[in-house]
């Protein structure tokens, strides 16, 4: 396969190019100061000259393009500096879902918002009682004539404060093994009877929150997929999350970040690209990004025949959040005694190393942590044969706890 742009992809690249070089300046203009709203007018701005989420189909507010050229237009807006994390989840996990299960309608009301930036959505799934065992959730869904009763509690939900909807799934059938009895849906997450509580990190801040349900009413029409087999619709959503962030392409920490980072720091009165141990270091994350490139391939050449994304993506994932987490940490060691602060005026690039160091040991989490990873590559890409399972027959209600 070669690897290199086309002339018509060369073109396509340059004018991304020009047109970010152009426009992401302007950020410096915006009057909001609260990150959301920043995020907010970015991506408006994209969507208003037809940047916004490219593969999408016209209708829906994208602008109809190749897998191949939304990749390239992500790793030119990755070399600049501009928000864009609010809408990961809603762009690259709810909206393919949505794209596959939910009705025309829905997809021309709430889709186009969403590639605007009006709109930002949650995922809710894992629980505090499940661990990395999604399959466990206890949340409960129960038929009421045209609506559904939810109640149950969800944690880790990234952005649920401050999202408009959400997508969750639900256990709508105790009685059934535990991956049978699901059901999924999209909500409105200022429907009455849910409670947000914002939950702090040690960096201080709260990006991911405690999110409570008493007798909340979804109507049915906004379920996704059949009653029951919401597993296979939370499948849809993992392998296109697992592809949403496992890229490795340009940003703070890449290679790219740690070794502009290095070219601005000096070891023994010399540039700390030239000591040893640093450019062996900096070689590793080029070849395991270079990897990574062409792993990620593989989903683009599936997504441009309309497929699903696959298990390979778990590679993508384990690998990438390993390295996020690395290159933090060596570059704060790098920073030397200044990398110990997280004042923004203390050293280089502002603190952001520091507070992405705090950060990155939940990416090895988020999305399905490193064991969960393991077992899908083992199982879904080597064939081999799967870790036992004492309750895979057992209805859910069933399963011995730790009470019994």
């Amino acid at each position: 396969m070669d690897f290199n742009d086309t002339q018509q992809e060369a073109d396509f690249r340059q004018e991304a190019r020009r047109w970010l070089e152009e426009n992401a300046p302007k950020m410096a203009d915006v009057k909001a100061t609260d990150p959301i709203e920043r995020a907010q007018a970015w991506q408006m701005m994209k969507y208003q000259a037809g940047w916004a989420c490219l593969r999408w189909p016209k209708e829906y507010g994208g602008r109809g393009a190749s897998a191949v050229e939304s990749s390239i237009f992500s790793e030119e807006e990755g070399r600049v500096s501009v928000p864009v994390g609010a809408f990961t989840i809603g762009q690259g996990m709810a909206a393919p879902t949505m794209m596959q299960y939910a009705s025309e309608e829905q997809k021309k009301q709430y889709l186009p918002r969403l590639a605007s930036g009006e709109d930002i959505w949650c995922q809710l799934f894992s629980e505090p009682a499940g661990g990395s065992d999604l399959a466990a959730l206890t949340t409960r869904s129960v038929r009421d004539g045209d609506d559904w009763v939810i109640n149950g509690q969800k944690i880790w939900t990234s952005g649920a404060h401050y999202s408009d909807y959400g997508i969750m799934v639900t256990r709508s059938d105790p009685t059934v093994p535990k991956h049978k009895g699901l059901t999924y849906f999209f909500l409105d997450m200022k429907s009455a009877g849910i409670e947000i509580k914002p939950i702090k990190q040690i960096s201080g801040d709260s990006n991911f929150n405690e999110v409570y349900f008493t007798d909340v009413r979804i109507p049915d029409s906004q379920r996704l997929g059949k009653v029951g087999e919401g597993w296979a619709v939370s499948m849809t959503t993992l392998m296109n999350e697992r592809a949403a962030i496992a890229g490795g392409g340009p940003g703070l920490l890449s290679f790219e970040g740690a070794y502009a980072l290095a070219s601005e720091l000096q070891i023994d009165d010399a540039p700390a690209t030239q000591d040893r141990a640093v450019r062996n270091q900096l070689a590793d994350w080029y070849c395991k990004e270079s990897g990574l490139k062409y792993t990620f391939a593989r989903t683009q050449s599936a997504l441009s025949r309309g497929d699903t994304p696959g298990p390979e993506n778990s590679i993508g994932k384990l690998v990438s959040a390993k390295k996020s987490q690395e290159i933090a940490s060596f570059c704060i060691d790098l920073m030397e005694m200044v990398g110990a602060s997280l004042s923004p005026e203390a050293g280089p690039y502002g603190g952001q190393f520091q507070n992405a160091y705090m950060g990155s040991p939940g990416g090895r989490i988020a999305g399905g942590s490193d064991e969960i990873m393991m077992n899908i590559i083992a199982e879904r890409v080597l064939g081999l044969p799967q870790d036992i399972r004492v309750d895979k027959e057992v209805p859910f209600n069933e399963i011995p706890t730790g009470n019994k």
